[in-house]
């Protein structure tokens, strides 16, 4: 290959990979292109794509930017999956799931955030970090909890005060019942009769 070729193919994989801070490498070999073609378009289906490159110009063309440090993972023959506005554990996700569909592909590692995950172990470690919607979503449920709980509690501290309020009206109730006919009692009986003095 001359230099001139190698040159455009550095500059093409550079232009590919700019922007993107995170990435997963597989081995593309053993998997022939009925499965390639599969792959493929279930990354595109996630907004991820996969170039199979060649590891020396891979080296060359990205020694400096956000993916610097991930060569450690190019070993033999490589294919690089990624997306630019896709997380990192979605990809990992779906080379797992790619992974349980044929065996033979070799799940090589993560790269992300200046840290590299070798193998099917770190893929596995990265798969189970939340995505940026499910980070989202427990940061709003982790805000929201408190004011849940104290509506909850106010709540449950109205509904005392309410059962203690009826409690007393109705003890009101009933003394004010017992209390008409007593005081209807005394009305009702007549005046005893004076005594007549003793004779003697």
């Amino acid at each position: 290959m001359s230099k001139y070729v190698k040159n455009l193919i550095m500059r093409d994989l550079a232009e590919r990979l700019k922007g993107v801070d995170s990435l997963g490498v597989i081995s593309p070999r053993g998997i022939n292109a009925i499965k390639n073609n599969q792959i493929r378009r279930k990354l595109r289906q996630a907004g991820l794509k996969m170039t199979v490159v060649k590891n020396s110009l891979a080296k060359r063309s990205l020694t400096d930017g956000k993916l610097k440090g991930f060569e450690s993972l190019l070993d033999g023959p490589s294919a690089l999956i990624y997306g630019a506005k896709t997380s990192v554990s979605t990809i990992a996700r779906l080379m797992l799931e790619q992974k349980k569909t044929d065996e033979k592909i070799e799940l090589r590692g993560m790269y992300f955030d200046g840290e590299v995950y070798p193998g099917e172990k770190g893929v596995q470690q990265v798969s189970k970090l939340p995505t940026r919607e499910e980070a989202v979503a427990n940061i709003v449920a982790a805000i929201l909890s408190p004011g849940r709980k104290l509506g909850g509690i106010l709540k449950d501290q109205a509904g005392k005060i309410a059962a203690i309020l009826k409690t007393v009206e109705e003890k009101a109730k009933e003394k004010e019942a017992a209390a008409a006919p007593a005081a209807a009692a005394p009305e009702a009986t007549p005046a005893a009769a004076p005594e007549a003095a003793p004779t003697a």
